[in-house]
């Protein structure tokens, strides 16, 4: 309503269907708050008063099919899905300066002799935690139809990016363990799950601090 009285539009100009309201916050911004998404209804509002000015006096519905009409193409696109087509990698969800975002956890193995190698410019508490998630995992081979005997034949490697960006902090520990698990029972993890909180080595995931 704001951005509709600032670019002198009456409601019954201008209308957005909920669909297409979901599509630009999910493809054109990417934030903690609302700010780029009113100013992105504010870039429709001035093309749709353009519009106007030029004589089409057409009531405009925006919808989903036609909202790159006005924005272009999406700046954000989805990689969750795409991420997660391989076994070995899981989503987890980490706090940020901007609110939060989803990290990817990677998990490879090679042939080898049990090391255990953990990359991303991870911190100390959280390379506990990746050492406390493989344990959970091996003690649980079993019930996971993970080979026993895979781990005296292969070498690990953990990898959280980006690499450039430190991170800290146990609330990977279930990420960890669950990207262990998808590549060693060579299980893929559902692309719509994303996950956060330290895990102990009986399975336990702890409470979120700052989650109400």
């Amino acid at each position: 309503p704001r951005q509709l009285r600032e670019n002198g539009l009456r409601p019954s100009e201008l209308s957005f269907t909920d669909g297409a309201l979901r599509q630009i916050i999910r493809d054109y911004t990417r934030e903690a708050g609302v700010r780029n998404l009113e100013r992105e209804i504010g870039r429709v509002c001035r093309k749709v008063v353009t519009r106007i000015a030029e004589g089409d006096k057409e009531p405009v519905r925006v919808t989903m099919r036609s909202v790159p009409k006005f924005l272009k193409k999406p700046r954000y696109f989805p990689e969750t899905a795409l991420r997660t087509q391989l076994a070995g990698v899981a989503t987890g969800l980490g706090v940020t300066i901007g609110g939060g975002d989803l990290m990817f956890f990677e998990a490879t193995k090679m042939a080898g002799q049990k090391g255990f190698t953990v990359t991303g410019q991870l911190g100390e508490v959280m390379e506990e935690s990746a050492k406390a998630a493989l344990s959970y995992v091996r003690s649980k081979s079993k019930e996971l139809d993970i080979p026993e005997d895979i781990f005296e034949q292969i070498d690990i490697h953990l990898h959280v990016p980006a690499g450039a960006v430190p991170k800290d902090g146990p609330s990977a520990g279930v990420t960890m363990a669950t990207a262990l698990a998808s590549l060693l029972a060579d299980r893929r993890v559902r692309g719509n799950v994303g996950m956060t909180g330290e895990i102990t080595l009986r399975g336990q995931i702890l409470p979120v601090g700052g989650i109400k």
